[in-house]
């Protein structure tokens, strides 16, 4: 690799691994927690490729800070939880909120799994290599990613019921709105929001 710039959050491991990076000028060691550091800061050219074992109960976390961030990343490449790896690899029809978050930036895929055995000492859970390949631009403009996200943590804030319930609970309208705001962009009201598509999120978000 041309240049490498790897964060350290625990202060213990930093001696360590200095040491053994030595040898390799190309590499620097940034002591510090990746959520509270700018992406910009770190890398000042476009296109770069994380590749990390990240703590999972920060995985979403991550995704966010690297995926929304001023410079985008040409392609991340994470060990997660599997269930975790699958759940945002899923198809409409078992979508979540993580998984459109991920996929509306990139497309997802589990290029290996890891059991748990493989570590020591062994967690509780198997772990997959999550590698995400960055769109040149998000699936919905720019300008529409606010209300993407809205309209999408809102579908979502009561996964079991339909949309025209969920919506008007989470956008704090009538069900009868909510249901004139689905009808608009042609889809039916009595859906779930797992169900919808990208794309049918993205009609939603025009109306």
């Amino acid at each position: 690799a041309k240049e490498v710039t790897t964060v350290e959050l625990d202060a213990d491991l930093l001696p360590t691994l200095r040491a053994v990076l030595t040898p390799y000028p190309n590499v620097r060691v940034v002591h510090g927690d990746i959520l509270k550091l700018s992406i910009s800061e770190l890398i000042n050219q476009p296109n770069y490729i994380v590749a990390a074992n990240i703590p999972y109960n920060i995985t979403s976390a991550i995704l966010r800070h690297l995926l929304e961030g001023d410079i985008k990343p040409r392609r991340i490449v994470l060990t997660v939880q599997k269930e975790v790896a699958e759940r945002i690899c899923a198809k409409p029809g078992d979508l979540s909120l993580l998984a459109l978050s991920v996929q509306v930036y990139g497309k997802p895929s589990i290029a290996a799994k890891i059991p748990a055995s493989a570590f020591h000492p062994a967690p509780k859970v198997d772990s997959a290599i999550l590698r995400i390949d960055i769109y040149n631009e998000p699936l919905v403009p720019p300008d529409l990613l606010k209300d993407f996200f809205k309209l999408t943590k809102a579908g979502f804030s009561q996964k079991r019921k339909t949309l025209r319930n969920s919506l008007s609970s989470g956008l704090h309208i009538s069900r009868e709105e909510s249901e004139a705001l689905l009808n608009s962009a042609g889809i039916d009201f009595m859906r779930r929001a797992e169900t919808l598509s990208i794309e049918e999120w993205k009609g939603l978000c025009e109306k």
